[in-house]
């Protein structure tokens, strides 16, 4: 498996904590590059890496529009009825109310930014961290107006209610 090498970590206003990084499963993690205390909740950045084989169900944000920046690899993304491969560079908007879902089919790391507008689901984030793959993910899901509306895009991806063994 490849092994993303992170890129350093420099000081930028609405860190919290310049070497924080959250796992959400086992071979996805996040830190928050601008959080949504310092935007006054307007928007948070938060920056993914997924390895290969992980991925989030198909789901949908009442309440935010997400905007994904493909830093490193490709994303296998369906965005309503849409099914797009977005590779480095690439930019997709997902607005809300619209399901949606991502996924990491290559052999290869993923790493993305993603921009929510408003910021305060900043939160679900730090929440599904916190339970470290032990808590009720649909409610935790739902306590920040996620909607979980259907499977990963793939059979057999890892996410949040599916994730791979902690010995990896």
């Amino acid at each position: 498996m490849a092994t993303l090498k992170l890129p350093p970590q420099p000081r930028s206003a609405g860190r919290e904590n310049e070497a924080e990084w959250l796992e959400v499963t086992p071979g996805e993690r996040f830190t928050i590059r601008t959080s949504c205390k310092a935007t006054n909740d307007a928007y948070v950045v938060l920056e993914f890496v997924a390895e290969p084989g992980n991925g989030v169900p198909m789901h949908i944000h009442d309440n935010e529009e997400e905007h994904f920046i493909i830093v490193e690899g490709t994303a296998h993304m369906a965005n309503g009825d849409t099914m797009v491969d977005l590779t480095a560079g690439s930019a997709i908007t997902v607005d809300k109310g619209v399901p949606h879902a991502w996924c990491n089919r290559t052999e290869a790391p993923l790493r993305m930014l993603v921009i929510f507008t408003p910021g305060h689901i900043e939160g679900l984030f730090r929440a599904v961290a916190e339970a470290n793959g032990g808590g009720d993910m649909l409610t935790i899901a739902n306590a920040y107006h996620t909607r979980i509306v259907g499977p990963p895009l793939l059979e057999g991806m890892y996410t949040t209610f599916s994730p791979r063994s902690q010995e990896i």
